[in-house]
């Protein structure tokens, strides 16, 4: 089925150009930069380990740009190796290879480990003095935001030790739940997970009741084994947490998004405390579509007079960039790149990882897109999402690597801006009143489970990650019992949330990778609304200014890249502001 559909759509050969990178996992320039990197790092632990401290401005910039330098190296090699596996899942020396990549950065990442450390611990003075040198001026933030970490770290032998076993922590369970939902087939017809919940969307009831049957009799066949390993890095992280002192489990997360708890807790708040919007939108979708329930499986059904011819790969370029360019012409420019140059994967392939994403590589390269392309409406809103990514991560690169990672909630940003651009160009391309209001339904759809639906997965995971700190491991039906309390707060009678639903917190691979990430894309997605509003209010003035804050990338904190924008995070207004244009798009359908 998907070489058949990735025929029709024209995706089959839409795959990217890894030599940008190297030339393959035998290219003998992959081994001659390890050697370098190791060279390297031993050479800076020899010349500066214990005199950081001692330091002035010059010298500290030797030192920091030659980190840059050996960690973008590392990050070239690391990037082709999480390249390679995504899309060949199954291929055991592509895992090999990746683990034996992953093993190098862990030696070389305990001979520098030393710089954090002595920086955090620079008396205030001292490093207040450095960093008002207009020498290290390019590198301030980026020095500023290290000793934020300051009272977390451990000491020089414990850092190294857990830079020395990390290879086989976290990211060694996540490489293996990645192995197990790409080996596990769904159904009689041994479909991936990636067909299975493109189902989820038909305009037929019966195939998507089966399309979940489908998932809950795969999820279930290794419950066994994503459980412990949920558990094991809930576990994992509960450890972290105490020896590195932090509050509360997301506390970590957010001082890595560089936002303080209150500001996230007021995101939070502000957005449960709308749950009524879903709950209004969901029963009179029940109402269009005729059902007397709405089961956990109706909730994506297409609405009557929604287009549902399957769109080629061309056209959704050109939907994309023409959205793109009418913003700025700029921005269509660079996105045209990733089409032309074979920066994306889009195929749906045997092995291939589901989902999307957009990888920044190194400022010296260029991002990466990978998405499973299937034709329909919403794979064209993820690729202008994945693509509003890569049109800020090839902006940011010219700050170099230090500067141009984004934290988290900013990243969002930038995709749920591009995808707003896709939506308000097509929606007027619209002239029958029932299409147009199923469209719009369709993308309030989408607003919802960026903003509602991801604050409820951060309320499972409060739930979870503190029932596992209180009373130790948890079972597959107490993990169930969490995901149907916090997602019936969420939907209260207007979804029939089934019990099989219960499982469905198994194959969210962020809960696994990045604890406490999720709040993002609702950060993102009201964010955004906000500048939106604004575009509408200052037109052509705001373009270059949301375009700077692209090209700021990292290089200061959310707080103060926003502030042209006049941007209050700590005020509950500014969340429920955006809370009340989604609540606008409702009462349009209603």
């Amino acid at each position: 089925m998907s070489t058949t559909l990735n025929e029709q759509l024209g995706t089959a050969e839409i795959l990217w150009q890894l030599a940008d990178l190297y030339q393959g996992v035998d290219d003998p320039k992959i081994e001659t930069d390890i050697a370098w990197c190791e060279q390297e790092a031993k050479s800076l632990k020899e010349q500066f380990a214990t005199k950081v401290a001692s330091l002035d401005a010059t010298q500290l910039l030797t030192l920091v740009l030659r980190l840059e330098k050996l960690e973008t190296l590392m990050g070239r090699i690391a990037t082709f190796a999480f390249l390679n596996f995504t899309t060949q899942i199954q291929n055991a020396p592509a895992g090999a290879f990746l683990q034996k990549i992953k093993e190098a950065g862990s030696r070389i990442g305990r001979e520098t480990v030393f710089f954090e450390l002595e920086w955090s611990k620079v008396e205030d003075s001292a490093a207040s003095a450095l960093l008002a040198d207009t020498t290290l001026a390019h590198y301030r933030h980026h020095l500023e935001s290290m000793r934020r970490y300051a009272r977390h770290l451990l000491s020089m032998a414990e850092e190294t030790l857990l830079i020395e076993k990390a290879p086989v922590g976290r990211s060694s369970w996540t490489n293996l739940f990645e192995k197990v939902m790409g080996h596990l087939k769904f159904g009689e017809r041994q479909r991936s997970e990636e067909e299975v919940l493109t189902d989820l969307y038909s305009p037929e009831r019966e195939v998507r009741s089966q399309a979940a049957d489908e998932l809950t009799e795969g999820l279930k066949s290794q419950l066994h084994v994503l459980t412990h390993i949920f558990n094991t890095l809930l576990a994992e992280k509960m450890i972290d947490d105490r020896l590195r002192k932090y509050d509360s489990w997301v506390s970590s997360m957010n001082l890595y998004n560089e936002l303080e708890d209150q500001t996230v807790e007021v995101l939070v708040g502000a957005v449960t405390s709308r749950y009524d919007m879903v709950q209004r939108y969901y029963r009179l979708k029940k109402s269009i579509l005729g059902l007397e329930e709405l089961c956990d499986y109706d909730r994506y059904a297409p609405l009557p007079h929604l287009p549902t011819t399957l769109v080629d790969w061309n056209t959704s370029k050109e939907m994309v960039l023409t959205a793109f360019h009418d913003f700025a012409p700029e921005m269509g420019e660079i996105a045209g790149h990733f089409f032309e140059k074979k920066w994306i994967h889009a195929p749906i392939l045997e092995g291939k990882r589901g989902g999307a994403f957009a990888h920044p590589c190194v400022p010296e390269v260029h991002p990466y897109v990978m998405v499973n392309y299937t034709g329909s409406l919403r794979d064209i809103s993820t690729v202008a999402h994945e693509l509003g990514h890569g049109v800020h991560q090839y902006l940011a690169a010219a700050n170099g690597y230090y500067n141009s990672s984004t934290t988290l909630v900013l990243a969002e940003t930038a995709s749920v801006f591009a995808e707003l651009l896709l939506f308000n160009s097509q929606v007027k391309l619209l002239t029958v009143p029932a299409e147009r209001r199923a469209f719009i339904c369709q993308k309030l759809e989408s607003i919802f489970a960026t903003v509602f639906r991801q604050v409820s997965m951060n309320r499972f995971e409060h739930a979870v990650h503190n029932a596992r700190r209180e009373s130790g491991e948890l079972s597959p039906e107490q993990l169930a019992s969490h995901w149907l309390t916090t997602q019936r707060a969420m939907f209260a009678d207007s979804v029939n949330l089934r019990e099989d639903y219960g499982i469905w917190w198994s194959y969210i691979p962020h809960f696994l990778s990045t604890p406490g990430y999720v709040y993002s894309y609702a950060f993102g997605e009201l964010l955004v609304l906000a500048l939106y509003n604004l575009y509408k209010e200052d037109g052509g003035a705001f373009v270059p200014k949301y375009l700077d804050l692209l090209r700021a990338g990292g290089s200061n904190t959310p707080a103060e890249l926003l502030k042209p924008f006049g941007v209050n995070l700590d005020d509950p207004a500014f969340w429920l502001g955006g809370l009340t244009t989604i609540d606008e798009m409702l009462q349009m359908v209603e």
